[in-house]
């Protein structure tokens, strides 16, 4: 079954029903991936967003062979992946030969990085983000690269705008958020100097219903914890629907790489989504701080005009994540730190 706005479901059971509608192609992707040869690896799999991303990527290319490609410090991301048709190759991507034995894949999807506990050690931190792409960009040059980034590498912009464009330099807080800079440079430069096609893919908060924006505001509100809205406005995407735009940007990479920005086409104050669920929950949230004027937002107008709106709205999203939360249902137990505005994890 093809994803659309019509086949969505009004509940998601449980984590297999998350995992199978996660990893559903719209007809979009499949239509993109045709227009794209060559086997696709995808670098850094076993994090949060990898795996689906992955079989995604297999279940709307079936006859392309997918591989994941990762340390596999958890043995059940290896079989998840074995089940859903991807391989795997084990993998420490900071080992430069190790990297250059890889597979010369023509379509490259890097996923590696460090954010959660980069303050606890920063050197770690800036040797992920910016020396290991350095080492994949040299090890690959003539592969598309979909390198992921973060909105976090722009400053706080205006709560009352539309968001922080591609055109925006770069200044933001916070070493991780300078690292994550750093990350793109050294693709940017090896784009440059080898003429590597790709893309800088500038993604603000994927939403699963295992964790995400959207879980830890519905969390706080269920169980009365006080939610922080200082940081008061957010924008955000369903995680398919950022994995879908991910695999379809191997078919509008540019040369020299340029970055795009993915999130949700509305900003959202936090406040209101707080009480969005409260009505849902029959309990009122309870707030803490007062709204600063600016936030880290992003435009998407230049996804929106390549690939359409996501297909999984905000109200959907609400209803989703209002329905596992009750249930008590899973969470991976990562906050996203949303409201963090110094930069540091």
């Amino acid at each position: 079954m093809l994803l659309t706005r019509q086949t969505l479901p009004k509940t998601i059971p449980d984590i297999a029903a998350l995992d199978d509608l996660l990893c559903r192609p719209t007809q979009a992707l499949i239509d993109d991936l045709a227009n794209v040869e060559g086997d696709i690896m995808i670098l850094g799999v076993a994090g949060k967003m990898g795996p689906t991303l992955a079989g995604l990527a297999k279940a709307a290319a079936p006859d392309r062979r997918v591989i994941g490609v990762a340390r596999f410090s958890d043995p059940g991301v290896k079989e998840w992946l074995h089940a859903r048709g991807v391989e795997t190759i084990n993998c420490d991507l900071m080992d430069e030969r190790a990297i250059q034995a890889l597979p010369k894949a023509p379509n490259i999807v890097f996923m590696a990085g460090r954010k959660f506990g980069a303050e606890g050690d920063l050197s770690l931190t800036w040797a992920m983000n910016a020396h290991v792409p350095a080492l994949v960009a040299q090890a690959f040059p003539s592969s598309r690269i979909v390198a992921f980034s973060t909105g976090c590498v722009y400053p706080f912009v205006p709560v009352d705008g539309k968001g922080a464009t591609e055109d925006m330099a770069p200044n933001p807080p916070g070493e991780y958020a300078q690292s994550c800079v750093g990350r793109e440079r050294m693709f940017e430069y090896f784009s440059r100097k080898f003429e590597t096609p790709g893309r800088l893919f500038r993604l603000n908060y994927a939403i699963d219903m295992r964790y995400g924006v959207l879980h830890d505001i519905a969390t706080k509100v269920l169980t009365g914890t006080p939610i922080d809205v200082s940081l008061g406005h957010v924008n955000f995407i369903w995680q398919g629907d950022a994995s879908a735009q991910a695999l379809r940007c191997l078919a509008h990479c540019t040369a020299p790489t340029s970055p795009i920005n993915v999130s949700g086409h509305e900003i959202l104050a936090v406040r209101d989504l707080a009480a969005r669920f409260g009505a849902r929950f029959g309990r009122a949230p309870v707030l803490s701080g007062k709204e600063e004027p600016t936030a880290w937002l992003t435009d998407t107008s230049k996804a929106v005009e390549l690939f359409g709106l996501p297909v999984v709205d905000t109200e959907q999203l609400i209803a989703w994540t209002a329905d596992w939360v009750s249930r008590a249902m899973p969470s991976l137990g990562k906050p996203t730190k949303y409201e963090v505005r110094d930069g540091r994890y």
